[in-house]
């Protein structure tokens, strides 16, 4: 007997804005505005994605930039908001924190503020309609500029404490060190933001060091490479830094083989705090419950198993002490109730 998953409180810290996007709703606002879909989108869904070489990577980010560019109007924003919102409460999701590049939609929404503002107002009104909290990541691009970073950093720290809670750093790792936006997170770190960086998913072990030494970061979005290295996970285990760790995602673009080659179990038995994501259903089809399915059916996660994947999720968030205590307390009735 098991105890259903929608229904353990759980915070959800690695969805990316446009990628959380519902199947359906792309292909209705494709239609909408007059963007053609390609037919990995439009019909071959889920899209097959290989980005372990640079053209593998190239189509992923082409795929991307086509679903993003049906986001046309502020009605469209409220309606991603809202439906990803609501995704989030079937998953059981108590709080989410969106990650989002302000730069990419600042052309159709009259600059990097105004989008921002933009995002932020739908956030609030999703929380509204849905009950599920939800705190925004501004994550640079490492493919662009430092100073652009540093742009983000600076917009991102005028808004902390008004729904900005943490700063990001996306994109191939390949093509962009993280040291080399150290500047940007300070700037961020100095406003109260967590530090969140991409790392250690199609580079290795080198990649998450630099994120923990250079960025300080508090998180590491994916991190799955870092089972590489046994000293660096004792030392991520040491300083409670949090993997946002993301199965079907590794599998779709190649950076596992397949399921059961993710080394979930391993960081979690050697100590790894660990919260599971979705990354991009839009691209990968598995939303978050499917992620935790994932460590109940593959990897074994008992009940107890999966209330502390919960419990880490949240105790890594930004989410305010007063909802993680109740989402925690949530999670030990979870745990307490019988399965039916």
């Amino acid at each position: 007997m098991e105890r259903p998953i929608a229904q353990l409180p759980k915070a959800h810290l690695h969805q990316h804005f446009t990628g959380s996007m519902r199947h359906t709703t792309l292909v209705e606002l494709a239609e909408q505005r007059g963007v053609h879909l390609p037919q990995a989108l439009a019909s071959e869904w889920p899209p097959k994605l290989r980005a372990t070489d640079e053209r593998g990577w190239f189509r992923f980010q082409r795929l991307y930039d086509i679903a993003r560019s049906v986001l046309q109007r502020p009605e469209d924003v409220y309606r991603l908001l809202r439906e990803t919102a609501e995704e989030e409460r079937c998953a059981g999701s108590g709080w989410l924190e969106l990650q989002v590049d302000p730069s990419g939609y600042a052309s159709r929404f009259d600059g990097l503020t105004a989008t921002l503002d933009l995002i932020l107002d739908a956030a609030r009104a999703a929380e509204r309609e849905t009950g599920v909290a939800i705190g925004i990541m501004v994550a640079a691009n490492r493919t662009k500029h430092p100073l652009d970073a540093k742009t983000l950093a600076r917009l991102a720290a005028q808004y902390a404490g008004r729904g900005v809670v943490s700063f990001g750093l996306n994109n191939d790792e390949r093509r962009g060190r993280a040291l080399e936006f150290e500047g940007a997170f300070r700037i961020a770190q100095r406003a109260g933001l967590l530090s969140a960086p991409h790392g250690g998913e199609l580079q290795g072990p080198r990649s998450v060091r630099e994120c923990l030494d250079e960025l300080s970061a508090h998180r590491i979005g994916h991190g799955v490479r870092a089972a590489e290295d046994p000293y660096l996970v004792e030392r991520i285990a040491t300083q409670e830094v949090t993997l946002e760790l993301c199965p079907s995602s590794n599998v779709s673009l190649g950076v596992v083989d397949q399921i059961e080659h993710v080394p979930l179990r391993r960081l979690f038995d050697a100590g790894a705090p660990i919260a599971l994501g979705a990354d991009d259903p839009l691209l990968f089809s598995h939303r978050l419950v499917e992620q935790y399915e994932i460590a109940r059916r593959v990897f074994g996660f008992s009940d107890d198993e999966l209330a502390e994947l919960a419990r880490m999720s949240i105790r890594g968030s930004a989410a305010p002490d007063t909802l993680k205590k109740e989402l925690l307390s949530g999670v030990d009735t979870w745990l307490a109730t019988p399965p039916n």
